[in-house]
């Protein structure tokens, strides 16, 4: 079954189009993908399925309801935790609960028990009497979770929920995503960090500039990439005249360079990597490292656009 259906969505402020007329389904019980880098749409799109903001144009259903005609019956169905810490920093992180639970109709024995259990899910129950104020950045964001969770819903959109955190938040929230996933909640979560995509999610939509460039399976998107490793080449002086000598041993491959790395893809990397050694080497250039890597979900946004993933 659908959880989201988009059909053509697009949204416009006057001569800039921040969404343009993307298609998408999403399954129910998936951990769905959105990637892109900054500014490319993801966080409009979602404000449009939570009904934050309407489309200038297009269909969006969200568990069969529309989120222009029903809005708030998609509102019930819908748990946002958005990109911004959304708390109150005087009030103690029961106290946020509390407020937030009251917001969607939860009262008395009923609204305890659930601050109980959404404090267990991000492992804060024993910080639910200290203020926000007092909470790392990482902590902060984990009751920005809870918050989302209050009303029982069946999708939960994540909104770059690990920006800014140090390392130890940040897996604790990933693991988390992935048991409310198994507990039976759809989730869309946004990020332009390729890697937390990769270990999350088994479908993924990569936008750019307000369009949907690719979308698939992981295997399907890297498939896009053809045949070959990703190949980067570590260069100290680099001469912008050997650019084009690159480019011919490249052929119809993809490269990049830029903070003195040569990102070649979309080719046989290892066929042509005796060439450009050559090539490089006579231009008096100084490699310092060569690695091949898999393809990855950076190769293939790099393959389509001819840019890395966070230009």
């Amino acid at each position: 079954m659908t959880m989201v259906e988009i059909h053509n969505i697009t949204k416009k402020y006057k001569t800039v189009t921040a969404v343009d007329g993307i298609t998408l389904q999403i399954p129910r019980g998936e951990i769905y993908g959105l990637l892109g880098p900054n500014g490319a749409g993801k966080s409009t799109t979602i404000s449009m399925v939570s009904t934050l903001i309407r489309p200038t144009s297009g269909e969006l259903m969200v568990g069969g309801y529309s989120v222009i005609k029903d809005p708030a019956l998609v509102r019930k169905q819908i748990g946002l935790v958005p990109q911004d810490i959304a708390l109150y920093p005087t009030l103690t992180a029961y106290e946020n609960l509390k407020f937030f639970g009251r917001m969607t109709g939860i009262h008395g024995k009923q609204l305890n028990a659930k601050i109980d259990q959404v404090l267990e899910v991000v492992g804060l129950r024993e910080r639910a009497k200290d203020r926000i104020e007092s909470f790392s950045g990482g902590m902060k964001r984990r009751i920005n979770i809870a918050v989302g969770l209050m009303n029982g819903p069946e999708l939960l959109i994540l909104d770059e929920p690990t920006v800014g955190i140090d390392p130890q938040s940040r897996n604790h929230i990933l693991e988390t995503v992935k048991k409310l996933n198994q507990q039976g909640i759809t989730v869309i979560y946004t990020s332009h960090y390729m890697e937390e995509v990769e270990f999350l999610c088994t479908h993924i939509a990569i936008m750019d500039h307000g369009k949907l460039i690719a979308e698939g399976t992981q295997e399907t998107l890297k498939s896009t990439v053809g045949q070959g490793d990703q190949l980067t080449i570590s260069i100290a002086n680099l001469q912008d005249r050997q650019l084009d000598t690159l480019g011919q041993i490249i052929g119809t491959g993809i490269f990049t360079y830029e903070d003195g790395i040569l990102s070649v893809s979309g080719c046989d990397t290892r066929k042509i990597l005796k060439d450009l050694v050559a090539a490089l080497s006579n231009g008096g250039t100084q490699i310092t490292s060569i690695q091949f890597h898999q393809p990855n979900l950076e190769s293939v946004f790099l393959h389509l656009t001819g840019r890395a993933l966070r230009d």
